[in-house]
């Protein structure tokens, strides 16, 4: 994965879109999580995982509340996409957001090419 073109991709967008996706890629990180509960209901297998992505959630969450607010104080884009994207010490905590990632684009992509077919 190349993160100047996410950031140009992500920066290519206009500001709804980039929300949608935003929006797209939070319900992803949160599937990843998943992988960090225990095997009762009360336990947690992977505390320091699953702080970590509770973490990416509240951040993503909250820039996307600053985009569609138009908030000029938010962060620049290349920085949201530089703390998702940009290599980390913890190595599978890096795959998770990177596998959320994927899958959001994915999916993204394939939310966008049916919403822009015209009429038959």
């Amino acid at each position: 994965m190349n993160l100047q073109s996410e950031i140009d991709y992500f920066n290519d967008m206009a500001a709804l879109d980039q929300a949608r996706f935003l929006a797209l890629l939070l319900h992803e990180i949160s599937v990843e999580a998943r992988q960090t509960y225990g095997s009762a209901a009360d336990l947690i297998g992977d505390g320091l995982r699953m702080r970590f992505l509770n973490e990416m959630v509240c951040r993503v969450a909250r820039f996307a509340e600053q985009l569609l607010g138009d908030d000029a104080n938010r962060p620049a884009n290349d920085v949201l996409m530089r703390m998702l994207l940009a290599p980390r010490t913890d190595k599978t905590a890096q795959q998770m957001i990177i596998n959320a990632y994927r899958r959001a684009t994915q999916g993204f992509d394939r939310y966008d090419a049916t919403v822009t077919m015209g009429p038959r």
